[in-house]
């Protein structure tokens, strides 16, 4: 079947397109509430960003999975996905409310408390729409749907930061339009609840052969449960490389974007609107990148293996950075952005369906959850290692050129790995 018949197929699904928009209407309203933040710390006019105060910020809303993260996993194999979307969603939903009720306090502890605890909860979501994925699509169509859900959703955050920042100019004075800002995220958490609810109970698992011990005794055993995760991945190849390299490319980007948002607040622009303006540019058009990856993903992979479409994406980011990002131009850098967020998703998407082939479900939403803590950890790596780095220009040559020889060695092993395979699976010469 072509590319677009699948996707038609996946898109029909009754099952899967209910997953869907519960993601959808999430993801946009969690693209609403980062503007709200984004605008109120990165871009206040009131104060000069520097590096290390966006790399603590980032520390401070991210960090926190690395604690959440397992727990989500512990529970999401336990409980009804179902319910951990509903509840999580309304969650949200209150602590949305209560941070838009704390925006007077600027960048004090409450407004940071309340923030953390969004995306913290926001773990549980993400975990537990992954991991029942493979419950309303067939396993032939999981690229596919790899492809369409985690891009949809990461264009709906683009497009739910656009509806934030125009919220954010009608409301006017910084306090103000934050918090409009933040109740309008609030009213869409709300939403995503009550499309959750149009799901089964069971429909998204897990389907335990034996009844579960009880979570309080889960929760005691925790770090055992995840060392188990962490060994049944490490035993598999295709997802362990897999996650290895999601890790690398995540301290690489987040080098990149620590370094536009600086060139933008900093070097491009006077800051302010004007910086917040050119930044959202280039994230759009990276939102266009991962849209560009998500659909080339599957038709690349229908025709090469996945570990030369990985390597294949990896030496075009390396291209890219010298090409694109070395002038540090305003004109060429959104072209880096761009090409970026295409190898960032393509990378996903293809990380993503080895890691659900290759997992038994009894430790999916384990895995998953090392995966987020991964993901966002190495990120925030990324942030610290800018911090450290570089100036508060964003310009910095050295540090360019290296993320570029990075990106340039994991290419490098994915192609040994896709040589390595090929050389095992090609038949004998005849004599």
């Amino acid at each position: 079947m072509s590319f677009f018949g699948d996707l038609r197929v996946v898109l029909r699904g009754p099952r899967f397109r209910r997953l869907f928009g519960t993601r959808l209407v999430s993801q946009f309203s969690d693209g609403v509430y980062q503007a709200g933040l984004a605008g109120f710390v990165f871009f206040n006019p009131e104060q000069h960003t520097s590096a290390g105060a966006v790399a603590a910020a980032f520390a401070v809303l991210l960090l926190p999975f690395s604690v959440v993260a397992p727990f989500a996993g512990v529970l999401i194999d336990r409980w009804p996905r179902r319910q951990v979307l509903l509840l999580s969603s309304l969650a949200k939903a209150a602590l949305a409310a209560l941070t838009a009720l704390l925006v007077s306090d600027g960048e004090g502890p409450s407004f940071f408390v309340a923030a953390l605890l969004v995306m913290s909860v926001n773990r549980f979501f993400l975990s537990g729409l992954s991991a029942g994925l493979p419950y309303v699509v067939p396993r032939d169509k999981l690229m596919m749907a790899n492809a369409v859900t985690p891009t949809s959703g990461t264009v709906a955050s683009f497009l739910g930061a656009g509806a934030g920042a125009a919220i954010g100019l009608v409301g006017g004075a910084a306090a103000l339009g934050t918090g409009l800002i933040l109740l309008a995220a609030a009213l869409g958490f709300a939403g995503a609840a009550g499309a959750s609810l149009t799901l089964g109970y069971r429909e998204l698992g897990p389907h335990l052969e034996r009844e579960p011990e009880a979570v309080r005794a889960a929760v005691r055993n925790v770090v055992r449960g995840m060392v188990a995760g962490l060994r049944h991945v490490w035993r598999r190849p295709a997802p362990r490389d897999g996650l290895l390299t999601i890790g690398g490319h995540r301290v690489l980007f987040g080098i990149a974007t620590l370094i536009t948002l600086l060139l933008y607040n900093n070097t491009f622009t006077g800051g302010g609107v004007a910086g917040l303006a050119g930044f959202s540019v280039a994230m759009g058009l990276s939102a266009v990148g991962f849209l560009l990856g998500a659909v080339a993903t599957p038709w690349a992979t229908a025709r090469v293996s996945p570990s030369t479409w990985i390597a294949v994406l990896l030496a075009l980011a390396a291209v890219t950075l010298v090409a694109f990002g070395l002038p540090f131009s305003p004109v060429l850098f959104p072209v880096a952005a761009f090409v970026l967020g295409l190898v960032s998703q393509g990378v996903k998407v293809t990380v993503d369906t080895l890691v659900q082939r290759h997992v038994d479900d009894a430790f999916r939403g384990r895995v998953f959850s090392v995966y987020d803590v991964l993901f966002n950890a190495t990120f925030v790596l990324g942030a610290a290692l800018t911090a450290t780095l570089v100036p508060p220009s964003g310009v910095s040559v050295p540090v360019v050129a290296a993320m570029s020889v990075g990106y340039l060695a994991m290419a490098a092993a994915w192609a040994a790995r896709a040589r390595s395979l090929y050389a095992s699976h090609r038949p004998p010469t005849p004599r």
